[in-house]
């Protein structure tokens, strides 16, 4: 994928708060973002290890607000976010209205969401991840559901969110790590 810091920025600047993402939906979708939100609870390890983030990331998430992966997996970021003091600038964009960047994180060539891209302070990247975390593989075979995404709503046993969440708190500390250890970035900052 090639993506300048320029091109990620103007993505970025063109992204929406949560809230006024989700208020882009139908007030059933909303209900159920809003439904999964209250079933998301970060451990206090994690609520500790997202606090205590030292470098800023710029977090874009390619989104479609009527899909079941993005209702489950859209407020664990938000979350993930706030947990993090503000260092997280996190927005979001819908992917059918932004189509040149469908375009450059399709999976597997296919336009899947949510696609979560880490950007470090400067919009330079630092990585890119989406569709699924592991856990949610594992649970989609164990389950032979057949559909790859359940419909908005669907209810999802609270271990198997648990385990996304943790999934996810992962990639964001990835990201953190890669932007802490960077000799650019440590130049930069005197650390």
């Amino acid at each position: 994928m090639t993506m300048d810091a320029n091109y990620f920025q103007q993505k970025h600047d063109a992204g929406l708060s949560y809230a006024d993402y989700l208020a882009t939906g139908t007030q059933a979708q909303q209900a159920a973002w809003n439904q999964c939100h209250g079933q998301l609870a970060l451990t206090p390890e994690q609520t500790t290890l997202l606090g205590g983030f030292q470098r800023d990331i710029k977090v874009l998430a390619v989104s479609g607000i009527w899909c079941g992966d993005c209702v489950r997996q859209g407020p664990m970021f938000e979350a993930i976010a706030q947990a993090t003091a503000g260092r997280v600038d996190l927005k979001w964009i819908d992917r059918d209205n932004h189509l040149d960047l469908q375009q450059k994180v399709r999976i597997n060539a296919g336009d899947r969401v949510p696609v979560v891209l880490f950007c470090s302070e400067d919009y330079e990247l630092v990585g890119w991840y989406g569709d699924k975390p592991l856990s949610r593989y594992r649970a989609v075979a164990r389950q032979q559901l057949g559909a790859s995404c359940p419909l908005p709503g669907a209810q999802v046993p609270q271990n198997e969110l648990d385990a996304e969440l943790t999934d996810w708190v992962d990639q964001f500390e990835r990201a953190h790590l890669i932007l802490r250890l960077s000799a650019r970035l440590r130049q930069k900052h005197g650390d």
